[in-house]
């Protein structure tokens, strides 16, 4: 009886054609609009410089200055702003309001686009549900920015705040911060919260990751942590010049800490659109060198 040897099968030709490469298709832009984020944030920047600087100069229109004896006299710009730091505060304390909310407004619109999916009806159908929601979330992220000022006040008096005096100083201050740190954020991304439902526990994670582990994935998240992180670093370093022994106007608390705090918040989202126009220019790379592969 004769033994059956196994089969082996042949490899299939390729008629003498060698095989395509395996063409690897380069990861899309984030869907952000960078143009229409340059030329806001050029505005906002601008504003909020004009609000530190010009605003409190209108104190000139309700009374006058008294000439301070000093062996260094200040311009009358750098009066303006040193003579009351109270009234500095609330100056720019009330434009940053106004001009927050008007930032907050644009973020919120940003971050919807990013998220957006499905049909062009399904897109218009959230869109209505998001914008419905638009009153609640202000109110919400007002009382978080709140609450997070309290914190602030706390954290600026273990810092070294005065204890003793200068009370409301120290609460505009730590309005400020908050201001430019966490209201954007509460009114795009919505409040965190210790609640267990599955949206509430997704929003918590969100804010852990961009605010405790400073973890930003794309430009929107930069746009809200870079200048946030910023405002922190820049009040921090903004109190060094108090303690030294120079004795001028320019040294009375919170004056330091108020401008370090707005220096850090523009800095910080310079760096967030220098950092989102360098990937967005990668990215385009990369895909221009795909398009020059396939033809």
């Amino acid at each position: 009886m004769a033994s059956s040897k196994p089969k082996t099968r042949k490899p299939p030709s390729n008629n003498g054609r060698t095989p395509k490469p395996e063409i690897i298709t380069p990861i899309l832009a984030d869907r952000f609009p960078l143009a229409q984020y340059a030329s806001v944030l050029g505005v906002h920047l601008i504003l909020i410089g004009f609000t530190a600087l010009y605003i409190p100069q209108t104190t000139r229109l309700f009374r006058p200055f008294t000439t301070r004896t000093t062996d260094r006299p200040q311009s009358d710009f750098m009066e303006a702003l040193t003579a009351d730091p109270l009234l500095t505060l609330i100056w720019i304390c009330g434009g940053l309001m106004v001009l927050q909310l008007w930032w907050a407004s644009w973020v919120r619109k940003w971050y919807f686009e990013q998220k957006a999916r499905g049909t062009e009806d399904e897109i218009k159908l959230d869109r209505v549900r998001f914008n419905n929601v638009r009153f609640t979330r202000l109110k919400e992220a007002t009382a978080f920015t709140l609450r997070t000022a309290v914190t602030m006040y706390v954290v600026a008096l273990m810092f070294g705040a005065p204890l003793a005096s200068h009370h409301l100083h120290t609460v505009l201050l730590a309005s400020v911060v908050a201001i430019l740190t966490t209201f954007a954020p509460a009114f795009a991304l919505g409040c965190p919260s210790m609640a267990t439902e599955t949206a509430a526990m997704i929003n918590q994670l969100a804010w852990t990751r961009l605010f405790v582990e400073i973890s930003p994935r794309n430009a929107f998240e930069r746009a809200l942590v870079y200048p946030a992180v910023g405002t922190v670093i820049g009040s921090w370093l903004g109190a060094i010049p108090i303690a030294l022994d120079w004795d001028r106007p320019w040294q009375a608390w919170p004056l330091t800490p108020l401008l370090g705090s707005l220096g850090g918040y523009i800095i910080g989202a310079l760096m967030a659109f220098v950092c989102s126009a360098a990937k967005w220019l990668a990215e385009e790379h990369l895909r221009s060198q795909h398009s020059k592969t396939q033809s």
